[in-house]
């Protein structure tokens, strides 16, 4: 009987639990970046996609309720060279005028703790679709000096480019390559209610 009243009173407490709502922030594009690097012979490139949107769920201590997704518009590629940036939309690379978008879609949140987590998606490159996982630092969240409720978060992933079909390469004199295959990725996401 006792264990009856027991579930019955569970049961009861989780009827009347008031439902968890998720904050939805939409991506603050003038706070926000997404960067990469990578091996360029002796060093290093770094470019950053300029064109972006996006929009993620939070609830500060509950991860279950963490999601995200984002589109970034290949062809707003810049490395500071005109030239490069050319190479990299045409088809050798990004081909952008069949595959215009690079996406990701959060499939779910793993390791979490106060100051970060482990942010599994899917990313969507030269229209090849891959399983990835991202080093999510938490930044937490708050009103601007306006009353904005904000959030802020950094998401880092390597990823190997021939796994998105991005495979041009050529050799030099030296028999290296001239592009390593290995992309470092860092998002720098600031998110804002509207």
């Amino acid at each position: 009987m006792r264990q009856h009243i027991g579930i019955a009173a569970v049961l009861g407490t989780l009827l009347v639990a008031p439902p968890v709502w998720a904050t939805a922030y939409t991506i603050d594009q003038d706070h926000s970046t997404v960067t990469f690097k990578i091996r360029h012979l002796f060093s290093y490139v770094r470019g950053t996609f300029n064109e972006f949107e996006g929009t993620f769920e939070y609830v500060p201590g509950q991860p279950d309720h963490w999601k995200t997704q984002a589109v970034i518009q290949a062809a707003s590629i810049d490395t500071r060279v005109e030239k490069r940036d050319t190479h990299l939309r045409s088809k050798d690379f990004f081909d952008v005028a069949r595959f215009p978008t690079i996406t990701f879609t959060s499939t779910q949140v793993t390791d979490a703790t106060e100051a970060g987590a482990k942010l599994h998606g899917l990313l969507t490159i030269h229209g090849i679709e891959q399983p990835v996982v991202l080093d999510l630092a938490v930044h937490g969240e708050g009103k601007d000096p306006w009353g904005n409720q904000r959030s802020g978060f950094t998401a880092t992933v390597t990823i190997n480019r021939k796994e998105f079909g991005l495979t041009w390469n050529e050799v030099v004199e030296t028999g290296q390559l001239l592009v390593g295959d290995e992309v470092e990725i860092t998002l720098e996401i600031e998110g804002i209610v509207k």
